[in-house]
């Protein structure tokens, strides 16, 4: 393990928006902050096992996604969702005390949130600015399939946006 990774703290705190940003992303308001606990004891967890081979960011954005999408399958089997993103969205659409931005960014992560978890993690990367070659190498997919798939995923949440009685 290389010496930058010995103190936790300055290790991730760099990527503690993209945490924050998948915790979002894989989980209802209600659940987002014990996702975002739960993904980074799995990044101080895994830390031991980084060799160097990629980016720490790289590093640390597979074992948080890893984990994301695990969290998610074993909160649709166990059962443990109180509320659907709609439901959500209403009550934050009640909630007349948040500023406009913030209820269209969390629109934003309701819609992502009803996206299939890779294409969710796709998305999150193209926001981030990431490249489709680092895409494709972060999930063993070609820059094509990349492409096409992003392309699905942006219509889908147009769709989805249309269908949000508060569109973005």
């Amino acid at each position: 393990m290389p010496e930058a990774c010995d103190d936790f703290s300055t290790w991730i705190t760099p990527q503690l928006g993209r945490l924050t940003r998948i915790s979002r992303a894989f989980a209802a308001p209600a659940d987002q902050q014990d996702l975002m606990q739960e993904l980074l004891i799995s990044v101080w967890k895994a830390r031991a096992a980084f060799r160097g081979e990629a980016s720490m960011a790289t590093f640390i954005y597979r074992v948080a996604h890893n984990r994301a999408v695990t969290w998610k399958r074993r909160e649709g089997i166990m059962g443990l969702r109180l509320f659907s993103a709609r439901h959500d969205l209403a009550a934050m659409a009640a909630d007349t005390c948040r500023a406009p931005e913030e209820r269209r960014l969390e629109a934003l992560y309701a819609a992502i949130r009803q996206l299939p978890p890779v294409d969710r993690s796709l998305i999150l990367l193209s926001l981030e600015g990431v490249s489709y070659a680092d895409m494709s190498a972060l999930h063993g997919l070609s820059e094509n399939t990349i492409g096409v798939r992003l392309t699905r995923a942006r219509a889908r949440l147009v769709a989805i946006a249309g269908d949000m009685s508060d569109g973005f």
